[in-house]
Order: structure tokens, then sequence, then C-alpha cells
């Protein structure tokens, strides 16, 4: 009997003690739960500040080019008068007359605009004679004009940039302008000057008026391009440009139908039946299509 009770009082033991240590085991498990579900609360953190630079970035690269925008750098010039319109088509011609004939882009471009009403004046639009040079002698075409007489003869050029050659040799070629050329190639007022004393104007006010254009719209810069390659501040010359998309070109200063053509492979008459276009006659910064439009 004392061995039977023996016996059971160990087992009995025995069992408690395997439930202590099962209830043991449960609570370590709980706290390592518990540790572990402590760590994805910590990453989930660290994910959201990553993620808020990133955010950040994104905006700064969406901003960036809305900056720097091709339609703001390729739009079609915009001038404020007709003077700064010729200004531009006309001043890398004038240029070019400079460095051949030394005679001052500033006084070129200056008298054009007071001879041709910048482009505009009736003689100039029938004759592309920009400075008003009667024929005297002329075997081209030639166009009647009431200046100081009435119907008298002007010298009518295919081109206008022949009408500035024309300037130049008249200039050059003569021996009552010889002595402008011991000027200093930079010094317009001499020149503007000169031009009166030899009998190029019969307006008294005439060297004035070439000097006020010069300084108003800083024309002398042309010529500080040629001497030392500064270029003008004052009115950048914007290039011609392509639009590959569409297939269209901006007519830029001393452009031709010819040139143009040659240079996109195309006959004249073909580029003016895509322009519908009657003459040869260009402006600048008129759009010319270099390919038939697209039709819905």
């Amino acid at each position: 009997m004392k061995i039977n009770t023996i016996f059971q009082f160990s087992k009995a033991t025995l069992i408690a003690l395997v439930l202590l240590f099962l209830l043991a085991s449960c609570g370590t498990k709980r706290k390592v739960s518990t540790t572990n579900s402590s760590k994805p609360k910590s990453t989930s953190t660290q994910e959201i500040k990553k993620s808020t630079p990133s955010t950040t970035v994104s905006k700064v690269e969406v901003e960036t080019p809305t900056k720097v925008s091709p339609k703001t750098v390729d739009k079609e010039p915009v001038f404020k008068n007709p003077v700064e319109a010729y200004i531009w088509q006309y001043s890398d011609i004038a240029q070019e007359e400079m460095r051949l004939y030394g005679i001052p882009a500033s006084i070129t471009i200056a008298q054009g605009i007071l001879e041709s009403g910048s482009g505009n004046g009736n003689l100039t639009k029938r004759s592309n004679n920009h400075f008003g040079i009667k024929c005297n002698g002329w075997q081209g075409e030639k166009v009647y004009h009431d200046d100081d007489e009435l119907q008298e003869c002007f010298r009518k050029y295919k081109d206008p940039k022949y009408s500035f050659r024309d300037h130049s040799l008249f200039l050059y070629e003569r021996p009552r302008y010889a002595f402008l050329f011991n000027y200093k190639i930079s010094d317009y007022k001499a020149w503007a000057k000169g031009l009166r004393r030899a009998g190029y104007a019969t307006d008294r006010k005439y060297p004035d008026k070439l000097i006020s254009l010069i300084e108003r719209f800083h024309l002398d810069e042309l010529d500080a391009e040629v001497i030392n390659g500064t270029p003008p501040p004052h009115f950048p010359k914007p290039k011609s440009k392509v639009d590959y998309t569409t297939s269209v070109y901006y007519v830029k200063a001393g452009d031709t139908l010819y040139k143009i053509s040659t240079q996109f492979n195309l006959t004249v008459e073909e580029l003016k039946q895509l322009n519908q276009l009657k003459s040869n006659n260009l402006t600048i910064g008129q759009k010319l299509y270099l390919k038939p439009l697209n039709k819905k």
C-alpha cells in the first residue's frame, strides 16, 4: 500500500512538473512572437522615410523641362516695329558688305532704313531697290517712280541683296566718296557727315538722321561684331530653323527660293507650288512648307 501511494504521488508530481514546463514554454513563445511583431512596424517606418525624398525628386524632374520649353526657344521672331524687323533681316548682308568693301554695316543699315522706309516703301516693294539708286547707265530692269522729278528711272533688282552690293560698289568705285574710306571703320559719325559732304543726299539733316538711327537701335554693335567678333547684345539674330516633324522652314536673311529648294532637294517650282507662291519674293520669318500637308 505504501509503495502504491508513493508511486501515485510521484506520478502526480511528474504530471505537475510537465504542466509547469508547458506553461513556461507557451509564455516564452508569446514573448518571442511579441518581439517579432514589432519589427515590421520599424521596417514600414523606414520605407516611408525613404519614399519621401524620392517623391521630392520626381517633382523637380517634372518642373525642370517646363522652364526651358522647346516651344519658347523656337518661337518665330516678334518685333516691336518695322525697323527692328529690317535690322534682323538685312544685318547679315550689311556685315558681309562691310567685310568686303570696308563700309560700316551700321551706316549701310541706317541708310537702308531711311531710303526704303524699312523695306516698306513703294519703290522698294516694286524694285527691291533699298537705296534709291537711279538708272544712270543701268543695263538691267528699270522702274519709274516720282522722286525729285516725275517718273524718274530707278534700278530694279531680282533680290534685295543685289541692291546692297550695288550700294557698296556705288560708294567704293566713285572718286567723290573715296575720302570716306580714310575714316576709321568704327567712326559712324564721320561716315554719316561725310556722305552729306560728298553729295549723297540733299537733306541737311541726313547725317543727324543716320546717327540717330544708329544710336537708337545700337547699330554700331554690328560694326563691333565684324571688327572684334562681339555678338550684338541688343538684338541677337535668331538662326533659321527647320521643323523636321512638320517639314516647315522659316526664311532668314539672304534666303532665296533657289537656295532653299537646293538645300532640301526641291525645284523652285515645286517649292512655289507647295506654298502657293505667285512670285519669288520672300519675307523674313515667312513659313515655307517643304512637303505636302497631310489631308484628313
